[in-house]
């Protein structure tokens, strides 16, 4: 399992356009992958449980991916979350 801490900087957090970037990157990969947010773990590949999380502006997330290509995917999904989610 590969795992990293990231905070979401994004004005509104990671809630509908954020969040389905977020969906989207990760469908890309093969593993597991799970986000953990407020002492909760959910899919990061499904929109609505992510958006159950209710992730706001400067909310510490962690993500975490287990399988083949584990490192890459939690590389580029925090990357993205760094990046503003490219905005």
């Amino acid at each position: 399992m590969h795992q990293a801490k990231v905070i979401v900087r994004h004005e509104v957090g990671l809630h509908a356009r954020p969040a389905a970037q977020f969906v989207k990157l990760a469908k890309q990969f093969k593993s597991n992958i799970t986000i953990t947010a407020k002492g909760k773990t959910v899919n990061a590949k499904s929109m609505v449980l992510l958006l159950t999380l209710a992730v706001g502006k400067n909310t510490e997330i962690e993500v975490a991916a287990e399988g083949e290509d584990e490192q890459e995917a939690v590389t580029a999904l925090v990357g993205l979350v760094e990046r503003n989610f490219e905005e």
